[in-house]
């Protein structure tokens, strides 16, 4: 895999509001999904971080902005890329298209969470499985550190 990761999806009427727009939380549903699915793809077994090293991923950030509506029936794309690696943390970029035009962006930092409920070091089997989903893109800001 290489620099990004594509979830589609298509909408359904349960995750419309009485006007068949996209409920505004349902797209943190939708790069939950996706963030999930690019780990797989990536090589990261977050079943076997937490059973064999007692890591688990926790989300200690997002920044959303959303730019347009989607409907009800539409087919969307969720594309996610690495945009930073740090010692406990990686920052992603997920975005929510149809059609070539971007609905929703954000910025996600997950963090390593050891046993303890602490922040711990990337495993280096994420670190490593991580990388192949870094993108190219320098216009998105890094979060600010926690």
């Amino acid at each position: 895999m290489s620099g990004e990761a594509s979830f589609w999806l298509r909408v359904y009427y349960e995750d419309t509001d009485l006007a068949g727009i996209v409920f505004y939380a349902n797209y943190l549903r939708f790069i939950e999904r996706a963030r999930t699915e690019a780990l797989i793809e990536a090589g990261v077994d977050q079943r076997a971080l937490r059973e064999e090293l007692g890591v688990v991923f926790a989300v200690r950030r997002i920044e959303a902005d959303y730019l347009a509506p989607a409907r009800f029936q539409d087919r969307l794309r969720v594309t996610t890329r690495v945009l930073a690696i740090g010692a406990s943390s990686v920052d992603l970029g997920q975005d929510v298209w149809r059609d070539g035009t971007a609905l929703f962006r954000s910025t996600v930092r997950l963090v390593a969470i050891g046993a303890n409920a602490r922040a711990t070091k990337l495993p280096p089997v994420a670190r490593a499985a991580l990388e192949g989903l870094r993108g190219a893109d320098e216009s998105r800001p890094r979060l600010d550190d926690p």
